[in-house]
C-alpha cells in the first residue's frame, strides 16, 4: 500500500484516536501550549482589530502558534477534501439510516445530509435554522464554556480539570437531547 493510499482511507479508532490524544502532552511538552481551536477566533479579531474591547486586550502575539495550527487544520481539510478524497462511499449504519429517513431525509452522498446541509438551503427557513441559529448556538456554548469540544473533551480531560468534566458531560446531555428530542421536532416544522 502506498502512502497516497493509506491516508486516502479512514484510520481506525485505535490509530487515530491515539494520534489525536498525543497532541496533548506533545504541545505541553514542546511549550507548555493548550490544544483548543475556538480561542483562535479570539486571536484573530485581536489581531485584526485593535480596538479599545477590554476582551481584545492582551498579548495575542503570545498565542501566534495557534494560528498557525487552526491554518494548517484548514489547509489540510482542503487538501483533504479536494485531492485525497476516500473514493469509497461515506459509510453510514443502516439503523441510522432508516433513522433519519424517518424523519425525512434521505441523501447520505456525502459528510452530512445534503436535506440539511446544501447551499440551496442557506437562504430559506430551514438554513435560518441549522446554519444562523446553530452557529449562533455553538459559538454562544463555546464561549459560555470557556472553550469548544475538543479543547474540554481533549485538553481538559486529560490534565483532570474539573469544569471540563462539567463542560464535557454537557456537550453529551446536549447532543442527545438535540438529536432525540429536538432534530425530530425541527425536521416535522420545516
Amino acid at each position: 500500500m502506498t502512502f497516497l493510499e493509506l491516508i486516502r482511507h479512514p484510520w481506525p479508532w485505535y490509530v487515530a484516536g491515539p494520534m489525536i490524544g498525543l497532541t496533548v502532552p506533545i504541545l505541553l511538552l514542546l511549550g507548555n501550549k493548550s490544544f483548543g481551536i475556538s480561542s483562535s477566533l479570539r486571536h484573530i479579531c485581536a489581531a485584526c482589530m485593535p480596538a479599545n474591547i477590554f476582551f481584545f486586550q492582551y498579548n495575542w502575539r503570545k498565542e501566534a502558534w495557534n494560528l498557525f495550527f487552526v491554518a494548517g487544520i484548514a489547509i489540510g481539510g482542503f487538501i483533504g477534501a479536494h485531492w485525497l478524497d476516500d473514493p469509497n462511499a461515506f459509510q453510514i449504519a443502516p439503523a441510522t439510516q432508516l433513522a433519519l429517513r424517518d424523519l425525512g431525509i434521505k441523501d447520505f452522498s456525502g459528510l452530512m445530509p445534503a436535506d440539511l446541509f446544501s447551499p440551496n438551503n442557506l437562504f430559506t427557513f430551514k438554513g435560518l435554522i441549522f446554519f444562523v441559529l446553530g452557529g449562533f448556538l455553538v459559538g454562544f456554548g463555546t464561549r459560555w464554556a470557556g472553550g469548544c469540544t475538543s479543547g474540554h473533551a481533549i485538553m481538559g480531560l486529560s490534565n483532570l480539570q474539573w469544569p471540563s468534566l462539567v463542560a464535557t458531560c454537557c456537550f453529551m446531555i446536549g447532543g442527545f437531547a438535540m438529536t432525540y428530542l429536538i432534530l425530530p421536532y425541527l425536521l416535522q416544522l420545516i
